[in-house]
């Protein structure tokens, strides 16, 4: 497709073409010169149907010149945009949302998800493009928005969607909901996961249930189904929900271009059709899904790595530890042994267009890669700084990136540690577009930009201006307020710690935000030097009443090339008229003997079967340091990983209400009345 005006308003004409490439939808734009046509610019655009492409006289903004107008069809609904044209390329200036057939048209409005901090922790919403709230914060998260206008919301643990007016399409009852794709959407409860469409409903089979399925491409959707033998577990399902090829693999991997990489059994790989056909047997140790016509192979387990066609030729033969797949007609490939890392990258011949001595290569897009080399080459796994490079080698930036992203819209974002900005196919910064001090990414959004950084979300125009972010300030009852303030010495070393306005006298105040700060882990660290950890923390609040404010203080150190890091928690509970931070004994008469009480309690529950990934035999009952924090009605007491559980299982907590334990609580006391008035 392609439309011809004066798209910038210059008085020299542009064409504009939308084309199909392997890696999706791309809108080129090309100038005339006087002398022919030039490529001015070519950005990546969402992957939907185009049934409209066309030029319009411009009629708003004052200008002079030309409109693109897009005309966009999904599954459920058309939508007609009018793009304006800025110094960035085109934006979004309005979409119009076609419902039905129907003469009228409604504008679609743009709603992004957006954290709330309240005092009942932090909630999620919608904001418009003017960063104003549309949909209220009442959820425990919000996710994006899809093309279909519906959006996956968590409300009580559980996992609901949404339509654009906030209402539930399907009610929040499910532990997980993925990502729609042709329409459906792979859902999972207690009992396993089916498929549902974008009204709800369920399309597999209500007896029928998996262990795992796969988003939709090509019409497939591959399922994992346990307790079928060693050698059937996975097939696919087709759009209706119906088993169109039978569980009878190893492995499998989604369909592209009409076929898909299955394991038949150790030794023998194979690629089929949509309807399971055999296109070709490969009998080797291990095959990679295939990418431009080649996948990479083992001859033998343990073996190099090489590539072969899709007809089991060897193309390039056994020389790599190690071997991705093809994109743009080059592959990264790694030549260490023991588990090392020394990338380069090869060329279908098999011949290193970059030769190999790189800790990590990442491919951008564009033409363009990431060459990593370690911060501390005596100590890799502390991080990677990484170069710019063409696909051959030429630098076009020092190593002086953290990260980098996948090149989008003729732009990648990037952290030195320092900032997060985009830069362009030349490796520089495109100071057009906004930097945002911290580490962390951006992304085009709805004719946004949203900035993820230092574990903050904002939303932010392409010209920088700061549209929305979340608050830094939780009212309370006044004179009290709590703010939320941010330590950051290192880049290796983040805290967002509360402080509390109000509290009288100011001594009594200062000594309370000093204690917050200490238990937040706000403390003397070196600004320039290479730590062996990361550390984050953060807070929020979990419940205020009366003059009580329960806070959470959380971490999370992370030792660098460690397996996990370890997650802590801090529930200071804090009287604001006397500034005082309760204990758990201070909830309990004097001779209670609170803390059997409290044990036995605890072990009734875990006897119950009720926390089966409990191990029995390490409980040892409460202790007078137990972790706590209080809720209107309830106890809730937590234990720490691998105290008495797995590190999978987090902090197991046991929920105790406060009418089991009316005997023995000290309803006159200071800490019950900071919060039962």
């Amino acid at each position: 497709m392609h439309a011809v005006g004066d798209f910038d308003g210059d008085g020299i004409w542009e064409a504009a073409a939308l084309s199909r490439a392997q890696d999706g939808l791309w809108l080129t734009v090309y100038k005339y010169s006087g002398w022919g046509w030039t490529e001015t610019g070519r950005w990546q655009w969402p992957d939907l149907a185009v049934q409209a492409f066309y030029a319009v006289p411009a009629a708003v903004n004052g200008r002079s010149g030309h409109n693109l107008v897009v005309g966009w069809a999904a599954e459920t609904q058309a939508s007609l945009s009018v793009m304006d044209w800025t110094a960035e390329g085109p934006s979004e200036r309005v979409r119009y949302a076609l419902s039905g057939g129907e003469s009228s048209a409604q504008r679609a409005q743009v709603l992004l998800p957006a954290s709330v901090n309240t005092t009942s922790g932090q909630l999620w919403g919608y904001v418009d493009a003017g960063g104003k709230l549309r949909l209220p914060a009442v959820y425990d998260y919000a996710e994006s928005f899809q093309d279909n206008g519906l959006a996956v919301v968590s409300k009580n643990g559980k996992s609901g969607i949404i339509n654009t007016r906030g209402q539930f399409v399907v009610e929040p009852r499910f532990d997980s909901i993925g990502e729609f794709s042709e329409g459906r959407a792979s859902v999972s409860d207690d009992k396993g996961s089916y498929v549902i469409d974008e009204q709800g409903r369920r399309v597999t089979p209500p007896d029928k249930v998996y262990s795992y399925i796969q988003p939709y491409s090509e019409g497939r959707a591959l399922f994992y189904q346990t307790g079928q033998g060693e050698n059937a577990a996975y097939g696919y399902l087709d759009r209706d929900g119906a088993e169109v090829i039978p569980a009878s693999y190893m492995e499998g991997n989604d369909f592209a271009n009409g076929k898909a990489l299955v394991k038949v059994k150790n030794g023998l790989y194979r690629l089929i059709g949509l309807n399971g056909e055999t296109l070709s047997e490969l009998p080797f140790a291990f095959v990679g899904p295939p990418a431009e016509g080649v996948l990479a192979y083992q001859d033998t387990d343990g073996g190099k790595y090489g590539y072969v066609n899709e007809q089991g030729a060897v193309v390039i033969a056994p020389a790599f530890t190690g071997a991705q797949p093809f994109q743009a007609g080059h592959a990264v490939v790694n030549t260490a042994e023991d588990y090392g890392a020394n990338y380069g990258l090869i060329d279908k011949a098999g011949k290193f267009t970059i030769p190999a001595g790189y800790s990590d290569i990442r491919l951008l897009g564009l033409g363009r890669a990431a060459l990593g080399k370690p911060i501390d080459p005596a100590r890799p796994y502390v991080g990677t700084r990484y170069a710019i490079s063409d696909l051959n080698g030429n630098l076009y930036s020092n190593f002086q990136f953290l990260a980098v992203e996948d090149f989008k819209r003729g732009a990648a974002s990037v952290q030195d540690g320092k900032n997060t900005y985009f830069i362009g196919p030349d490796g520089k910064r495109i100071t057009r577009l906004p930097l945002v001090p911290g580490s962390g990414t951006l992304s085009f959004e709805d004719g946004l930009i949203r900035a993820q950084v230092d574990n903050r979300l904002s939303y932010l125009t392409q010209s920088g201006r700061l549209v929305w972010t979340q608050n830094t300030v939780i009212p309370l009852t006044p004179p009290y307020r709590v703010r939320e303030l941010k330590y950051k010495p290192n880049k290796d070393y983040l805290v967002y710690y509360p402080q509390v306005d109000g509290i009288t006298p100011p001594s009594v105040r200062e000594q309370v935000n000093r204690r917050l700060a200490e238990l937040s882990k706000v403390k003397p660290v070196p600004a320039g030097q290479q730590l062996e950890s990361s550390y984050t923390g953060d807070f929020q609040v979990m419940f205020y009443r009366g003059r009580l404010l329960q806070l959470l203080l959380e971490g999370y150190d992370y030792p660098f090339g460690a397996a996990h890091g370890m997650p802590s928690r801090v529930y200071p509970p804090l009287d604001l008229g006397s500034g005082r931070f309760y204990e758990l004994k201070d909830l309990f008469k004097a001779d209670s003997n609170y803390l059997q009480v409290l044990s036995a309690i605890v072990k009734k529950q875990i006897d119950s079967g009720a926390y089966p990934y409990v191990w029995p035999d390490n409980y040892k009952g409460i202790t007078a340091d137990q972790l706590f924090y209080v809720t209107e009605n309830d106890l809730h007491l937590l234990f720490t990983p691998y105290e008495i559980a797995p590190y999978a299982a987090g902090f197991p907590e046991f929920k105790i209400p406060f009418a089991e334990l009316d005997p023995i609580l000290d309803k006159t006391g200071a800490f019950w009345r900071s919060f039962h008035p």
